[in-house]
């Protein structure tokens, strides 16, 4: 099992990017499992439950900006990491999920170091979450 239990969901419509990424959380320490397009992501995510998302911005049918809005109404506590191709793009997404989404948005290229940072961070939360649900616990 993947230190802290921590599974990231990588999408991306551009297969070698998304098993690249897979395969760098992988090397991480972390459960992964890549899908190539907003649909598969919905579908995997049921039984995968990831807690976190990787997922590029510009993809055909589901883009990345309406899946982090179906992960953040649908997967309580699952953190998503947008990645971009373009600098504009990036000032849309925070755009369009300032009305109360939290996303982390980047602009490719995005280095293996600040990807593992990323999950990184979101193991952290998840350790911290269960520790103050277990505290809780403790004093009823």
């Amino acid at each position: 099992m993947a230190p802290q239990g921590i599974r990231v969901l990588i999408v991306d419509d551009e297969r070698t990017l998304a098993d690249t990424l897979a395969l760098i959380v992988t090397r991480g320490g972390y459960e992964s499992m890549a899908v190539y397009n907003g649909r598969e992501a919905v579908e995997a995510a049921i039984l995968f439950k990831p807690h976190a998302v990787i997922s590029d911005v510009m993809m055909p049918g589901m883009n990345g900006i309406e899946l982090a809005r179906y992960f953040a109404e649908n997967y309580s506590g699952c953190r998503v990491l947008l990645l971009t191709g373009h600098d504009s793009a990036a000032k849309l997404v925070e755009a369009s999920l300032s009305c109360g989404y939290v996303v982390n948005v980047l602009t490719k290229p995005v280095m293996p170091q600040t990807i593992l940072a990323f999950v990184a961070s979101c193991a952290d939360a998840l350790a911290k979450r269960k520790d103050s649900e277990g505290s809780y616990a403790g004093n009823v």
